[in-house]
């Protein structure tokens, strides 16, 4: 009788230690697979931030472009291409705002691209080159506060202590 209880008690053991070995993995794939989504979501964020960054940039650089072939009398015929493409920049930079709203979901974020991309536009109405300059010191400025505010967002969350972001070694030690 006690052979058979030993054997009832060891199956029983047995079937509880698989059943919670099943729980525990079944908790660590669902916390891995989280975790990838959160990378890849924060991967995609970058992403969408370097583009719109990249595409006001772009829209600026069109813009003056744009002003300097308006005032320095240049042929009349660039004029227009000129603006056509500043339209076309100025569409590019809208759309990356878009999408990077879509994907970190608006916010003082938002609120900072759409504010660069305010004071893009404002630099083809510069009356003179005094005015370009403090317009263009001014919309610089702006995208450099757009990819300021940008930051905490892209950070590298729950790094394990003494890790470095892309396999980079820590620049100090860790504090003890």
């Amino acid at each position: 009788m006690e052979t058979i209880a030993a054997s009832v008690i060891a199956v029983f053991g047995t079937l509880m230690g698989s059943g919670l070995t099943f729980v525990f993995q079944q908790r660590s794939l669902l916390r891995q697979q989280q975790d990838a989504r959160s990378e890849q979501l924060r991967q995609e964020q970058l992403d969408a931030v370097a583009v719109c960054a990249g595409a006001l940039t772009n829209y600026r650089r069109g813009q003056m472009d744009q002003w300097f072939a308006a005032h320095r009398h240049r042929e009349q015929s660039d004029i227009p291409e000129l603006n056509r493409e500043s339209q076309r920049l100025r569409a590019i930079a809208l759309e990356a705002i878009f999408r990077m709203d879509l994907l970190t979901g608006g916010g003082s974020l938002t609120a900072a691209a759409r504010h660069s991309l305010k004071m893009v536009d404002r630099l083809y109405k510069a009356g003179s080159e005094r005015e370009l300059d403090l317009l263009r010191a001014t919309s610089r400025d702006a995208i450099d506060a757009f990819v300021s505010a940008s930051r905490p967002l892209i950070t590298v969350r729950s790094l394990p202590e003494g890790a470095a972001p892309s396999g980079r070694r820590p620049s100090h030690p860790p504090a003890a």
